[in-house]
C-alpha cells in the first residue's frame, strides 16, 4: 500500500501499518497542541522542564544519576497530560457538579502532586550524595 493511498477507512476496518503510525503521530501532535493551548499547568510544567532537564543532565555525575534527575520531570508531564484528559472527559459529560466528577478531578490533581514529590525527592537523594 502506498503512502498516497486515500485516508478513508471502511467502517469496522482499522488503519494498519504506516497509515496507523502516521495517524497516531497526527493525534499525538494534536494532543500536545491542545494541552499547550488549553492547559496553563501544562505550559508551566513545560517551562519548568526547560530548566530541570538540562540542569539534571549537567549535574548528574553518571548516566544513572542523570536518568534519576530527568525522568521524574518527564513523569510530571505525563501525569499532567493524563490529568488534563480526565478533566476534559468529565467536563464533556456535563457542567453540573457531581461528587464522583469532583473526586475524579481531585484524584488527578493528587497524582500530579505525587509526581512532583517524586521529582523533588529524586533531586534531594541524587544530589545529596555528592
Amino acid at each position: 500500500m502506498s503512502v498516497d493511498a486515500p485516508t478513508t477507512v471502511r467502517p469496522g476496518e482499522k488503519p494498519r501499518g504506516l497509515r496507523r503510525l502516521l495517524g497516531a503521530f497526527a493525534n499525538t501532535c494534536k494532543g500536545f497542541a491542545g494541552a499547550w493551548r488549553e492547559e496553563e499547568a501544562f505550559r508551566q510544567e513545560c517551562l519548568l522542564a526547560l530548566v530541570v532537564v538540562p540542569l539534571g543532565l549537567w549535574l548528574g555525575p553518571t548516566g544513572v544519576a542523570r536518568t534519576l534527575l530527568v525522568s521524574p520531570m518527564l513523569l510530571v508531564l505525563i501525569v499532567e497530560l493524563l490529568n488534563s484528559a480526565v478533566e476534559a472527559a468529565i467536563d464533556r459529560i456535563g457542567a453540573e457538579r457531581h461528587v464522583l466528577s469532583g473526586l475524579a478531578k481531585d484524584l488527578g490533581s493528587a497524582a500530579v502532586f505525587v509526581s512532583f514529590l517524586l521529582l523533588g525527592l529524586s533531586w534531594v537523594l541524587v544530589l545529596g550524595d555528592r
